[in-house]
């Protein structure tokens, strides 16, 4: 399978501390990989390199569009990255709470529009077909994640789990190849959970998406993941399937313990 993502040698220095340390990491087409570790091991600051939030030190980062030509994103602006085609979460949730549900997602949709100041004044039949458009496909994703009922609530107003899943949506209006999942399943309970494990699934399956995500949730990791990835200091310690990472001494050791082998 041809990877979507390529990270060779990735470095992130912050004064005299390193947060990764020559990481290589890669996401082929079609793949779901999760990045696991303790806190602290540098897996959120590996995916805000690759968002472009952070610049990394040292290393490269290259994403490559099924179909299309590898484009290097080392240092691009975040609009930029999700340009290309890499939409992500955030460990804590980053919705527009005094906006409806419906307009969050609409949100997503901004880098793929085409319509400009003038036209929105005017309201030009462009503009006006666009946002029909936009509306149309913002409720489609919403019946993907299974929110259509909430179309009109507003975000704040939403169960935690059903937050999470509007996020999740909200990347998806950016018509991303990769998708970055930022501990998906964090504060969810074991209902919410497995909601989130199916939906991983489907988009995977449904829509053709590649998917990277950091999560703590073991069982969740080892029911969906086709690979992991294991940092410790900021340092790649191990990689493989599922059942190679479960029986790994230095993941255990780092990380996972010995409820492991239960």
């Amino acid at each position: 399978m041809t990877a979507v993502l390529t990270i060779t040698g990735l470095t992130m220095d912050f004064g005299g501390l390193r947060a990764v340390d020559n990481v290589n990491l890669d996401v082929r087409q079609g793949e779901i990989v999760a990045l696991i570790g303790p806190n602290g091991a540098g897996k959120t600051t590996l995916f805000n390199c690759i968002t472009g939030i952070y610049k990394p030190t040292a290393g490269d980062i290259v994403a490559t569009p099924p179909g299309g030509p590898a484009k290097t994103i080392h240092g691009l602006k975040p609009n930029q990255v999700t340009e290309i085609g890499l939409a992500r979460t955030f460990q804590n949730i980053r919705l527009f709470s005094n906006m409806t549900v419906l307009e969050n997602v609409m949100i997503g949709r901004h880098c793929r529009t085409t319509s400009k100041i003038l036209g929105a004044v005017l309201r030009d039949g462009h503009t006006r077909r666009e946002e029909a458009e936009i509306v149309a496909f913002s409720y489609q994703l919403l019946e993907r994640v299974r929110l259509e009922r909430h179309v009109n609530d507003f975000a704040r107003n939403l169960p935690y789990g059903a937050q999470r899943r509007l996020e999740i949506a909200r990347a998806l209006a950016t018509e991303p190849f990769l998708l970055l999942l930022d501990e998906p399943a964090a504060g969810m309970n074991p209902h919410e959970t497995k909601e989130l494990d199916e939906l991983i699934s489907r988009i995977r399956a449904e829509m053709d998406i590649s998917i990277l995500l950091i999560e703590h949730d073991m069982k969740l990791v080892m029911n969906i993941s086709d690979r992991i990835f294991v940092m410790e200091y900021g340092k790649e310690i191990a990689v493989g399937t599922p059942l190679e990472i479960r029986g790994n001494p230095k993941v255990i050791e780092a990380y996972l313990g010995e409820e492991a082998h239960a």
